[in-house]
């Protein structure tokens, strides 16, 4: 029988607080397991180790050089921008990432931060549950102004898999829908356009783009001063792709109405970070690819990648 490879889990935190296993890469290697790693703790538990799995911890071209047993990375993530790949390659060093693993639960988390901004439910709440509606003389109280979402122009930038996704949701809330991508695809109720544009004419902006060199900073104060006041601005994809401090100062001179964000550029927040005192910022810490279902999936996929590699037949390997 053919001895298992060493692999280091060096994030076990990142994917589970116990609610879920992660027994099945036990399959492919020998497993060994830390809630967290510390950047300069990385080479010292990685000594030995052909295999890591990990989600966010940073593999620079000068890191894999003091890990000279390492042939494979397992994101347990679809993005990769903290791995150099080309520095992987060149040391002949296999990564792989999980796609698509999390395209409902954040699609869904988009339209949480939608039908917050439309229906008000939070407002609503806090208003019954300090006697609002005891107080009210009529039988609907309604001192928030709500809207429907039928009519309404949603706007995407990046129309993957999640983008496409939430064009699919969209359209069935009777909304219409314009994206701005790489690559324009033919897809019936979807309008294709430049990012620009989606400034200028979205009511809802989601943004679901990678973070490039292309797209850091996109949302910059140049296409913020684009939108209509009545915009919200919706980021699920990477912290990076939007200028935090243009944002907050739109928010507080009201150039746009408010803002749903599940990143930011740096995680976990800052006590400093200017959208904390934003007005009309909604914020979750990075949970919207976390439901419980998502995040066996993601082990799922990931697990059997590592299997994958270990058979000599990889999938999921990021080439770029």
């Amino acid at each position: 029988m053919q001895q298992k490879i060493r692999a280091v889990m060096l994030e076990e935190a990142t994917l589970t607080t116990g609610d879920i296993s992660t027994a099945l890469f036990d399959t492919a290697a020998d497993v060994v397991r830390y809630p967290l790693t510390k950047a300069e703790d990385v080479p010292l538990r990685l000594k030995g180790a052909e295999a890591a799995i990990i989600n966010k911890t940073l593999f620079t071209a000068q890191v894999m050089d003091k890990c000279p047993t390492l042939r494979y990375i397992g994101l347990c993530a679809t993005g990769y921008n903290n791995v150099d790949i080309k520095a992987a390659r060149e040391r002949g060093i296999t990564v792989t990432n999980v796609p698509a693993y999390s395209t409902e639960a954040v699609a869904q988390h988009i339209f949480s931060f939608i039908l917050y901004f439309s229906d008000k439910t939070a407002q609503y709440d806090a208003f019954v549950k300090d006697g609002g509606w005891q107080r009210s003389p009529t039988f609907s109280a309604f001192p928030f102004p709500t809207e429907e979402l039928w009519g309404k122009v949603l706007g995407i930038v990046g129309f993957g898999r999640i983008g496409q996704r939430a064009a699919e949701i969209a359209r069935a809330f009777g909304m219409k829908v314009i994206a701005a991508t790489r690559t324009p695809k033919e897809v019936p109720g979807v309008e294709f356009t430049d990012v620009d544009s989606v400034f200028e004419r979205s009511d809802f902006i989601s943004l679901n783009c990678p973070l490039t060199d292309e797209t850091d900073k996109l949302a910059d104060a140049r296409r913020l001063s684009l939108c209509k006041p009545s915009a919200v601005l919706i980021n699920t994809s990477r912290g990076g792709v939007v200028d935090e401090h243009a944002l907050a100062a739109a928010l507080c001179d009201r150039t746009i109405a408010g803002a749903g964000l599940d990143v930011i550029e740096y995680e976990p927040m800052r006590a400093d970070c200017e959208l904390m005192s934003a007005p009309n910022c909604i914020i979750t810490p990075h949970t919207s690819w976390a439901a419980v279902e998502t995040r066996e999936r993601l082990v799922r996929v990931a697990a059997g990648n590592l299997l994958a590699f270990v058979q000599g037949t990889p999938v999921n390997v990021v080439e770029r």
